[in-house]
């Protein structure tokens, strides 16, 4: 760690994705680098999501890769660092990377532990430090003030790259609490909304062992009548206008819905439109009745539906939102949701510091000297590689412009 009064040229807060690559953009110029983390460990977020296979960018061609960010601001950014740099930067790691039959790009080793291993080995042998359980608590004056193992200290670099991350998942090191201290300084930061989230689900007793279960072979379908407190047994009838849908799977938790296909549409479910799940994409309403028609009548509600082709689970689904009508919803079975969850067990967040307080360099107009990366700044994408090309590339970006800051800034005297 940095000695008492002894600033380094540049200070990196927050270690992960974004701030690692902010501080091998600046000591590649030259730049005397520390990067100060809170948590005893790096980049704990990105070693969570790497845990089920890191998928690092998405393959696909450029215009549909950049229209998956709601932020024009990125664009410059992405075209500087996207998925081909990505994969051209991991490669240079000695981490080779393949493509899914998704466009979903991951590292052969699959986990994300080989990859953040060789790149801080990388960035030590270039000389950047990294000081952990430095916590930092805000400004005095012009400084900037931590708790750190030894207690208080301060700290004045030439420049310094903010990259504290966004406000969910707080027990990994992201959780907002650097938004009152940019306020104080003039800095606009929007308000947080979860992204990429679960939603809440009031489920019966009925439901209970289906817990932890996915739901697969389905689409989901967003509408845009809205649900408040619908009666499981009658769903909404009439025709609404689908606003998307998307084929996908998704699981069933203790607490709601969750999983790829949830994540897809939230945009939509966060503002209340209805989630109505085709339990048959495959089939059409015509063919469901022609099966229908030849099944037993005797038979059980749960065994024609069997007949018909679904699993447990989502005959679960009709028991639980249709049990009145069990076949009149299986193309269109609007499912009540109370909500998202909570913000900080969303996967990302939307909201952050605005555009409008920021220059082309990412730098906060109100505090000359000091730029933001990754999840700080106000932008969101879905899962499938964005919000990690996003983190790298915006990290990139601000790192080489405080890279010219420094060249000219004269030196310490």
């Amino acid at each position: 760690m940095p000695p008492p009064n002894v600033a380094p040229d540049a200070l990196v807060i927050g270690a992960g994705p974004a701030g690692l690559m902010a501080a091998e953009e600046l000591v590649k110029s030259g730049a005397q680098v520390v990067v100060i983390e809170a948590k005893p460990t790096v980049a704990r977020k990105f070693l969570m999501a790497g845990k089920s296979g890191l998928n690092v960018t998405k393959d696909e061609d450029w215009e549909t890769f950049v229209s998956r960010y709601d932020c024009p601001h990125l664009r410059p950014i992405l075209q500087d660092f996207g998925p081909k740099e990505v994969q051209a930067w991991c490669r240079a790691l000695g981490q080779e990377v393949y493509t899914g039959s998704s466009g979903r790009v991951f590292p052969v080793a699959m986990k994300a532990s080989p990859l953040l291993r060789a790149w801080l080995q990388r960035l030590t042998s270039r000389g950047v430090e990294i000081s952990t359980r430095w916590r930092w608590t805000g400004f005095d004056g012009s400084a900037l003030t931590f708790d750190t193992p030894a207690g208080p200290h301060t700290l004045a670099p030439k420049v310094t790259i903010l990259a504290l991350g966004g406000a969910s998942w707080s027990r990994l090191g992201s959780d907002g609490a650097w938004v009152p201290w940019l306020r104080e300084k003039g800095v606009e930061v929007t308000d947080w909304q979860p992204a990429n989230m679960g939603f809440r689900v009031d489920w019966s007793s009925h439901m209970t062992p289906y817990f932890g279960q996915p739901v697969k072979g389905v689409a989901l379908k967003v509408c845009s009548s809205r649900i408040s407190s619908t009666p499981r047994t009658t769903p909404p009838r009439g025709v609404h206008e689908v606003l998307d849908e998307q084929r996908g799977e998704f699981v069933i938790s203790a607490k709601g819905l969750e999983g790829g296909g949830i994540y897809s549409i939230y945009k939509y479910l966060r503002d209340a439109y209805t989630l109505s799940i085709d339990l048959l994409p495959d089939l059409g309403q015509d063919e469901i009745t022609r099966r229908l028609s030849k099944i037993k009548p005797g038979d059980s509600v749960t065994n024609r539906l069997r007949k018909l082709g679904l699993d447990p689970t989502r005959i679960a689904l009709v028991m639980e939102f249709s049990r009145a009508e069990p076949f009149a919803h299986l193309k269109n079975l609007p499912i009540p949701l109370q909500g998202p969850r909570p913000l900080d067990e969303a996967i990302s967040v939307a909201g952050g510091i605005a555009w409008d307080a920021l220059t082309p360099d990412l730098e906060l107009k109100a505090l000359p000297g000091i730029f933001a990366a990754g999840e700080m700044l106000d932008w969101e994408a879905p899962t499938g590689g964005y919000l990690l090309t996003a983190a790298w590339a915006t990290g990139r970006w601000a790192g080489q412009a405080a890279a010219r800051r420094l060249q000219e800034t004269p030196p310490r005297t």
